[in-house]
């Protein structure tokens, strides 16, 4: 962690992030335009390059709406043969610059017929379903508690200023529960309708370790889904990750508006 902090604070200097993004697949439009410090994954100590499509792969400094932000273009996945440690090392490293908020984002499978693609779902609350925990391990009690608490782990708060900042821009939001299976292979038919009597709306392969490890560092975390695509066994298409980044760009640039206006008054 050392190595990091002292890499990542001698390329922003005096810069100072309040607020954490990450963008999940197809969403790195909502970086068009901004100008700031860009890091590639690759050149930071403890970080690996992004291999996913659709994930550039590079932290961005930046100030939007008067906010200090750093954003994960691309994050990293289980999948890909990380440890869940590895995956949400980033989350550790914001909280230590001094990261109080945080912004998950992702693309997500639709568990329910009535959530269609190109919908956006804030995430009320998760199901862990990857097989593992982020907090597995030696607890680093500089970041938070042996046995932390996930009540709320997606805050109440923040859940509420975006469904204001939506209201206003008269765009649509569905909210839900999330579940993260580790991937890559998509679910099954059989598992589709396990994980809806399970109660989750929509699932991924992301997102909950990071808010996990968000909830254990006390950073106030947003969750938000863009619905891509059914899952498997609601529609007559499979499920495939070229149609995941497609529908991240065409229903992506809604969301991209909303998480503007949502900045702008958090």
């Amino acid at each position: 962690m050392h190595l990091t902090l002292e890499f990542i604070k001698e390329k922003i200097k005096d810069f100072k992030p309040e607020l954490a993004i990450v963008l999940g697949s197809g969403l790195g439009a909502f970086c068009d335009g901004l100008d700031g410090i860009s890091i590639p994954y690759g050149d930071i100590p403890g970080f690996s390059p992004a291999k996913v499509k659709g994930h550039k792969g590079e932290l961005l400094f930046c100030n939007i709406h008067g906010k200090n932000c750093v954003i994960m273009q691309g994050r990293f996945h289980f999948y890909e043969g990380h440890p869940l440690c590895q995956t949400t090392y980033p989350i550790k490293v914001f909280k230590k610059l001094g990261v109080e908020k945080l912004i998950l984002t992702n693309a997500a499978g639709s568990l329910r017929k009535d959530l269609a693609p190109g919908s956006i779902m804030i995430i009320s609350d998760h199901i862990n379903f990857m097989g593992s925990n982020p907090l597995i391990g030696e607890n680093d009690d500089t970041l938070g508690t042996r046995f932390p608490d996930m009540n709320e782990v997606y805050s109440k708060r923040m859940r509420n200023i975006l469904k204001q900042c939506a209201q206003r821009l008269d765009i649509e939001l569905r909210e839900g529960v999330y579940c993260a299976l580790s991937g890559p292979s998509y679910e099954t038919p059989a598992e589709v309708k396990m994980l809806a009597i399970l109660g989750a709306d929509a699932t991924g392969m992301s997102t909950v370790p990071e808010a996990i490890v968000a909830k254990h560092c006390s950073i106030e975390t947003l969750g938000v889904s863009l619905i891509t695509n059914y899952a498997a066994g609601l529609s007559d298409a499979a499920p495939n990750h070229k149609e995941v980044v497609e529908m991240g760009k065409t229903a992506g640039s809604k969301l991209c508006k909303l998480l503007n206006e949502f900045i702008k008054n958090i």
